[in-house]
């Protein structure tokens, strides 16, 4: 381990995916994949931030990496050797954490354990173990109503958790938080996925500042240029920026860092662009 981190196997990979409704491209050829990092002495998961202006595709590409909708053409392939991704073998958090209102914080956990199909006993286990690890024990018996919106997300996390064990997709988790809930979400964000070497949470936003401070990798959604500059239909990668090998990842602090910035404003130039 060189850089004090080596890249393994496959546990993401997206292969030409292209999507039309109607008469929209929406999606023209995507592809990106994601490898296991492994750092000595620390047990580190993925952190996947994926970035792209608002109306460029960003909601289809989730609901087609959690295994919700098919593409056209192309595929999604989970773990290595990669089987293509079936609904419930991706979390999803969505961006106002939808629980089901009239359970338990209790309840809602089981029932996602069982849709795992889970027995009882296993899903009882890995629910006390998950709220313990949020602090939320003390609240299991309680209903959404009566959390606060970080219990509430803490809840949803661990919701999803119990359904798939190692992806995670989250939808602007950082939209409308002040700068206190902002750092309290990032390190739940990075707890949770650094709790297990193949964890790995892929995060779908428009806050680049906030993406960039916890990932290893950020991807840039846009639509190519033409010969005459022109944008073709259609969003693909335009950008991939490899956090790790920037010495820009797994760092606290990092966002007063000059690199981090000259990194931000990189971004968001490009960003004009996309």
């Amino acid at each position: 381990m060189p850089n004090g981190y080596e890249v393994r196997d496959f546990v993401l990979q997206v292969k030409n995916v292209s999507l039309q409704l109607g008469s929209n491209q929406i999606l023209r050829d995507l592809s990106f994949e994601i490898k296991d990092i492994q750092r000595a002495g620390s047990t580190t998961g993925q952190i996947v931030g994926l970035l792209g202006p608002s109306g460029i595709g960003k909601t289809q590409l989730f609901r087609i990496l959690a295994g919700l909708n098919k593409p056209d053409t192309g595929e999604v392939l989970i773990g290595n050797p990669g089987k293509p991704v079936q609904r419930g073998m991706v979390g999803v958090v969505a961006q106002h954490y939808p629980l089901f209102e009239h359970r338990t914080v209790w309840s809602n956990l089981m029932v996602a354990g069982a849709r795992n199909g889970k027995t009882e006993g296993d899903s009882s286990r890995r629910a006390t173990e998950l709220l313990e690890r949020f602090g939320l024990l003390a609240w299991k018996d309680f209903y959404p109503a009566q959390l606060s919106g970080g219990q509430r997300q803490r809840v949803a996390i661990a919701q999803q958790i119990m359904c798939s064990e190692q992806f995670l997709l989250m939808d602007e988790p950082f939209s409308g938080l002040d700068c206190v809930a902002l750092d309290s979400v990032q390190e739940l964000i990075s707890e949770v996925t650094h709790a297990n070497e193949l964890n790995t949470t892929i995060v779908v936003s428009h806050d680049i500042a906030a993406v960039c401070e916890i990932a290893d990798h950020v991807l840039l959604l846009g639509r190519e240029p033409d010969e005459a500059g022109k944008q073709i239909p259609g969003a693909k990668v335009m950008a991939s920026y490899d956090l790790c090998e920037m010495g820009l990842a797994w760092r606290k602090g990092i966002a007063s860092e000059p690199e981090f910035h000259r990194l931000l404003d990189e971004i968001r130039q490009r960003f004009r662009l996309l």
